[in-house]
C-alpha cells in the first residue's frame, strides 16, 4: 500500500504540473471563470474520473462534479448518503500551480486508492468553478450554487459588462437551471485539502496541519480627510495633513495586531489625493482587513481601533469616515470529522497538529450545509498566489495515506452506529 500512495502522490504531482498548463496567458498560470482554459480541465478530469468509474458532469455553475456509487448496502432505503471531496479549479492571476487544484485532483487520487474498496456512502470530487472571484469580484460562487446561494448573484457583471448568467451560457451551461446545482440528499460531510499557503507548517518542519477554524474577516475603507494646501507656504503647525493621520493609524493597525495574538490586520490600499509633489494631502482613503478565528477578538479589536482612528483624527484636526464594506463570520471546522481525521492521522504515525487558516475557502460556504474538515499541506517556502507556490510529494503521500484512513474509518464509524 506505501508503494501505491507513493505512485499516487506522484501522480498527483504531475496532474497538478499538467493542469496548470491550462491558462489564459502564455508562460504563466491565469484561469479565471468560465474561460476556454477551464473547459479543457474539466475534459482532462472527466476522463480520469470515467477512468475510475465515477459518473462526471459539469453542474449550471460551472462546477465540476464526478461521484463514485457507494457498493456496500446500507440500513436506509433509497438513495446513499454523499460524503464530498472537493476544492477549486479556477486561479488568480500569475498563480501557482497548487492552490485549490491540489485538492481537487487528491480527491479523485482518493478514489482510486480505494479501487475495489465496498463503501456504505457515495463519494463525490467536486472542482469549484470560482472561489477567487477574479473575473467577477464576488468569491465563491461555485460553493454558493451548491447551498442555494447563487442565484441572486446572476446579474453581477464583470469588467465587459458580461453578467455571470452570460458567462455560463457562453460556456454552454443553462443559469436558469442553477437550483440544480444545489446538494440534494442526505450529505454526510465535506473534506478539503489545501497547500496551506503561509509558513506555519514549514516553520515548525510539520507536513500536515488539521484546520480548527477559518478566520472570520471585516473589510473597512477608512477616509481622513483635512485640507489640501500648498506645500511651501503652509506652516506645520498649521497644517490638516490627511496621509499624516493616515500615516499614524497604518503604524497603530500593525502595533495592535502585533499585540493581539491570532489577529492580522493589512492596509494594502491607499488613495492619496490630490497627489502632486508640491500639495499638502487633503484626504486619503485607505482599506482596512481584520481576521481572527474567534469573532469577538475581530469585532473587539475593531472597536479600539475606531477609537484610535477617531483620537489620531481629532488631535490632527482631521474629519473621519468608517465604512464597513464586508463581514465575514469565523467558521469552525467540524468537531466529529476532525476527531476521525486526528485517528485516522495517528494510526499512521502522521503529526497533524491543529492550525487556523487565515484564508478564506470554499469549506466555510459549505458548512452552511454540512459538516466540514480540512488538512492542509505544507507551503515548504510559505508562498502561494505565486508562481513559486509549491507543496513536497512526500507530504501529499501522508495526505493521501491520512484521507485514505479517514474515509475507511467514516465507514466503519457508519456501520457502528446506522447498520442493524
Amino acid at each position: 500500500m506505501n508503494d501505491r500512495l507513493g505512485g499516487l502522490a506522484r501522480k498527483v504531482m504531475t496532474w497538478c504540473d499538467d493542469l496548470a498548463q491550462e491558462s489564459e496567458e502564455p508562460n504563466c498560470l491565469t484561469r479565471t471563470f468560465c474561460s476556454a482554459p477551464m473547459t479543457r480541465v474539466h475534459s482532462k478530469l472527466a476522463r480520469w474520473a470515467e477512468q475510475l468509474g465515477m459518473v462526471s458532469s459539469v453542474d449550471a455553475a460551472g462546477n465540476f462534479r464526478a461521484v463514485f456509487p457507494a457498493s456496500a448496502p446500507t440500513a436506509h432505503p433509497g438513495p446513499a448518503a454523499t460524503f464530498l471531496i472537493a476544492s477549486h479549479l479556477d486561479s488568480v492571476p500569475n498563480a501557482g500551480r497548487f492552490d485549490g487544484v491540489l485538492g481537487v485532483v487528491m480527491g479523485l487520487a482518493l478514489v482510486e486508492a480505494l479501487a475495489s474498496t465496498p463503501l456504505s456512502y457515495a463519494l463525490e470530487v467536486i472542482g469549484f468553478s470560482e472561489e477567487e472571484g477574479v473575473r467577477f469580484g464576488v468569491p465563491f460562487f461555485g460553493s454558493r450554487a451548491l447551498v442555494g446561494r447563487a442565484h441572486d448573484l446572476l446579474g453581477v457583471t464583470d469588467a465587459r459588462g458580461i453578467s455571470f448568467a452570460e458567462a455560463l451560457r457562453d460556456f454552454g451551461l443553462r443559469p436558469e437551471e442553477i437550483s440544480r446545482a444545489e446538494l440534494q440528499g442526505k450529505v454526510l460531510g465535506y473534506l478539503e485539502f489545501h497547500n496551506e499557503q503561509g509558513p506555519g507548517l514549514a516553520t515548525q518542519d510539520l507536513p500536515l496541519g488539521l484546520v480548527s477554524a477559518i478566520a472570520g474577516q471585516s473589510r473597512l475603507t477608512v477616509t481622513f480627510r483635512g485640507e489640501a494646501n500648498h506645500a511651501g507656504t503652509t506652516p506645520m503647525h498649521l497644517r490638516r495633513d490627511a496621509l499624516s493621520g493616515a500615516s499614524a493609524f497604518v503604524l497603530a493597525v500593525e502595533e495592535r495586531a502585533r499585540e493581539t495574538p491570532g489577529l492580522v490586520a493589512t492596509v494594502g490600499q491607499l488613495r492619496v489625493s490630490p497627489g502632486a509633489t508640491n500639495v499638502i494631502p487633503g484626504e486619503v482613503e485607505l482599506s482596512l482587513d481584520l481576521r481572527h478565528t474567534h469573532d469577538e477578538v475581530r469585532l473587539g479589536q475593531l472597536e479600539v481601533l475606531r477609537a484610535q482612528a477617531e483620537q489620531l483624527a481629532a488631535s490632527r484636526r482631521l474629519d473621519l469616515e468608517w465604512t464597513l464594506r464586508s463581514q465575514q463570520k469565523a467558521v469552525p471546522m467540524d468537531t466529529g470529522l476532525r476527531q476521525l481525521l486526528r485517528e485516522a492521522a495517528a494510526a499512521g504515525n502522521v503529526p497533524l497538529p491543529d492550525v487556523p487558516s487565515g484564508a478564506g475557502h470554499d469549506a466555510m460556504i459549505i458548512a452552511e450545509r454540512a459538516p466540514v474538515a480540512m488538512v492542509f499541506v505544507r507551503s515548504p517556502d510559505g508562498l502561494s498566489h505565486h508562481p513559486h507556490e509549491s507543496v513536497r510529494e512526500d507530504d501529499v503521500k501522508l495526505a493521501l495515506q491520512v484521507g485514505l484512513e479517514f474515509l475507511r474509518r467514516l465507514d466503519a464509524e457508519r456501520a457502528r452506529t446506522e447498520r442493524p
